[in-house]
């Protein structure tokens, strides 16, 4: 046998051999990988009841919007009465009380505007700020915006009240306005997203070629930034919008209620001496306000879902050498 054969027959040996073999896996069951992950039962039924109970009390919203006061009491909570009132009651919601609903509509629009606006552009200002400058002090900013964030609202309620009354601002719009505009979850980040989003090399190119630091901010860092910018703005205004022990609080004129307090405000006045039940209009009421949040959170989503996976890939430039093997 020639040196040649030998060789060919080592070969053919080692082509067949069971550990050269590329694995088996069992007849009609596919393969797990991150992209094509394989089913689980377990996790869809989780994944099922959550989505019942976060779609279960907006779906009773719905629905009874659609009765009157006597079906509301009369019918079942998850099914039609007999007849059909939305679009009356959604006039009739606008039009009660002299078009109060509309004024409380008006002031919550107003304070999402003013506090939740400011929140955001304070927020992407100090977040960039302390993402790309260095000064003294800003380790001791980091642990105060950190401890900022894990503090919650309520306990600060009583001493902002002390604080605006002693000021004379309450029952005063800036009494919501003021303490909205501080958002240390907001500044944190903006500050974290800042860090990734905008490159140090970007900046220091821009400068070299003349740009002043208040130009490169809105000509090249604001539009790198938008898609967190959004997210801040995001929450901010759901977390003003929904915004209720703050004004409770501050403020004691109907005029400026927001709608959680207007529509509370409707809840009581069914318990008190000759007062009127219009829990129909207050149920309506509710869908009303949860809707329009709910429109412009879609409407900004796709900026939203790419500020939450900015940073989570990165290109190789075409210098980047190619991977050893």
């Amino acid at each position: 046998m020639t040196a040649t054969a030998t060789t060919d027959h080592v070969r053919r040996a080692a082509a067949t051999s069971p550990a050269s073999a590329p694995p088996q896996r069992a007849p009609g069951r596919r393969p797990s990988t991150p992209l094509n992950p394989r089913r689980s039962v377990p996790l869809t039924l989780v994944t099922g009841l959550a989505l019942v109970y976060t779609l279960l009390p907006l779906c009773w919203l719905v629905i009874n919007s659609t009765k009157n006061q006597r079906d509301l009491v009369t019918s079942f909570g998850l099914w039609f009465g007999e007849d059909v009132n939305f679009w009356d009651n959604v006039s009739r919601t606008l039009t009660y009380d002299d078009g109060v609903f509309v004024r409380w509509l008006l002031n919550t629009l107003f304070y999402v505007t003013a506090g939740a606006g400011g929140a955001t552009v304070l927020a992407v200002l100090g977040g960039y700020a302390l993402a790309k400058y260095d000064f003294p002090g800003r380790k001791a900013v980091f642990a105060v915006v950190i401890g900022a964030v894990a503090v919650p609202g309520t306990a600060l309620a009583v001493p902002t009240f002390l604080m605006f009354s002693g000021m004379g601002l309450t029952n005063t719009p800036w009494a919501v306005i003021i303490p909205s505009l501080i958002s240390p979850f907001g500044l944190y980040l903006m500050w974290v997203f800042a860090s990734e989003a905008v490159p140090d090399e970007l900046l220091e190119a821009a400068r070299i070629d003349g740009s002043g630091e208040l130009r490169t901010f809105f000509r090249i860092a604001l539009p790198l930034l938008m898609p967190g910018t959004i997210t801040v703005l995001l929450f901010s205004m759901v977390a003003t919008w929904n915004n209720y022990f703050l004004p409770l609080i501050m403020i004691k004129d109907p005029d400026w209620y927001p709608l959680t307090l207007g529509l509370n405000a409707w809840n009581a006045q069914a318990q008190t001496a000759g007062g009127e039940a219009v829990f129909d209009l207050i149920i309506t009421g509710s869908l009303l306000t949860i809707a329009s949040i709910v429109v412009i959170f879609l409407l900004l989503q796709r900026y939203w879902q790419s500020g939450l996976s900015a940073g989570s890939v990165k290109e190789c430039p075409a210098s980047c050498p190619p991977p050893s093997s």
